[in-house]
């Protein structure tokens, strides 16, 4: 077992140690769960080298007591190809406390917006993270920003109010030791830790018996770095926008739409439409499509999920793929899920990269296969 392992564990023992301590003193509920798991890619094209490598400790500890609370999930990495991604890594870590009518959370947190399934329209607050593009699991690829949240729940309505101090950005790989590297790239020039660059907005959702709106409205930036003179920078943009979801038996239809406007009052728009179909048997059918609108140009994103559960869920076919309309370029990732019992299961997967030109481009020789073990604790 690694040094680094076993500080971890003994970490972990001692945490638990204490607040047993404390809940059985002070009456606290004390929350632990976590996994392990390995992850192991290979290329099936020459020179078939390895695309990833890795295995992780996560655990998630929470204590709470007359509804305030701390939550935190950290991860103990070793990446066998990128030492950089290797050692003990904090996710969450934040204070809540709250009741029926409304909750407050701050510190470093995961917030998601909107209804889309793996696309991003009014879910803009926690970026994401391509190292390894998007051959991770999707909850993998958020990354969490340091916020001061609050809400207040009403009956059939809700306010949300948001707050991140110091904004976070995509995470974009450069080291060419990684086959997801999109490096070399120029430095990148983050905007100052000020007031004035703080991220802020608000959500107002409504549930209407079954039929769920929200509006959004957040002052925030760019989160992809595009090319400025000779450096990497961001612009400061305001998104407004809002989310549906309707049932109609077992079909559900999901809509999103976005303007994002910069300080130079250029507008992007964005719009998605999406349906699940649950048809029964154990069958899961989604399709979205996305379309996004600036200075007369047009890009198009579709995906289509289809899952299907067999022997009393013991195993789950799946297949996600996304679709570059306008580029002819695809992903698609393959999966079989075995469950040998509630808490192993065992994955194997194929993911299909093919692109010509485009977004998926750079990746048209990184078809892979990969395999998959996991321990939930």
């Amino acid at each position: 077992m690694s040094t680094a392992l076993k500080s971890f564990l003994f970490g972990v023992a001692a945490v638990l140690c204490t607040a047993a301590t404390v809940s059985a003193q002070d009456g606290m509920d004390v929350s632990v769960k976590g996994f392990v798991d390995t992850y192991h890619a290979m290329r099936i094209e020459a020179p078939n080298d390895w695309m990833a490598s890795r295995s992780r400790v996560r655990g998630e500890f929470r204590l709470e007591k007359d509804g305030g609370g701390a939550f935190v999930s950290a991860n103990l990495i070793y990446n066998a190809l990128l030492s950089d991604q290797s050692g003990f890594q904090l996710r969450e870590a934040y204070l809540y406390w709250g009741n029926s009518d409304w909750d407050i959370r701050a510190g470093n947190q995961i917030i998601t917006w909107g209804v889309a399934d793996g696309l991003r329209v009014t879910d803009l607050i926690s970026p994401m993270d391509y190292t390894e593009f998007l051959a991770q699991d999707y909850d993998d690829i958020r990354v969490p920003v340091g916020a001061l949240r609050a809400r207040y729940i009403h009956n059939a309505w809700s306010l949300e109010a948001v707050l991140v101090p110091v904004p976070e950005f995509y995470k974009i790989p450069v080291d060419p030791a990684n086959p997801w590297s999109m490096g070399p790239l120029p430095p990148e020039v983050r905007p100052d830790k000020t007031i004035g660059n703080m991220e802020y907005g608000g959500r107002f959702s409504c549930f209407l018996g079954g039929v769920d709106f929200s509006l959004m409205a957040l002052r925030t930036w760019s989160k992809i770095p595009e090319i400025v003179d000779d450096h990497l920078g961001y612009h400061r943009i305001t998104a407004l926008g809002g989310d549906v979801s309707v049932p109609f038996g077992q079909l559900v239809f999901r809509g999103e739409l976005a303007d994002y406007i910069d300080d130079h009052g250029n507008h992007q728009g964005c719009a998605l439409a999406g349906l699940d179909w649950y048809p029964g048997a154990d069958w899961t059918l989604s399709a979205q499509f996305n379309q996004t609108y600036e200075s007369g140009v047009q890009a198009s994103l579709a995906t289509l999920r289809i899952s299907k559960a067999l022997f009393n869920n013991a195993l789950t076919l799946s297949t996600f793929a996304y679709a570059d309309v306008k580029d002819l370029g695809l992903f698609n990732r393959l999966s079989i899920d075995w469950a040998a019992t509630d808490q192993i299961h065992a994955l194997v997967g194929f993911d299909y990269f093919h692109a010509e030109d485009g977004m998926f481009k750079a990746y048209a020789d990184n078809s892979e296969i990969w395999l998959k073990l996991k321990y939930n604790f």
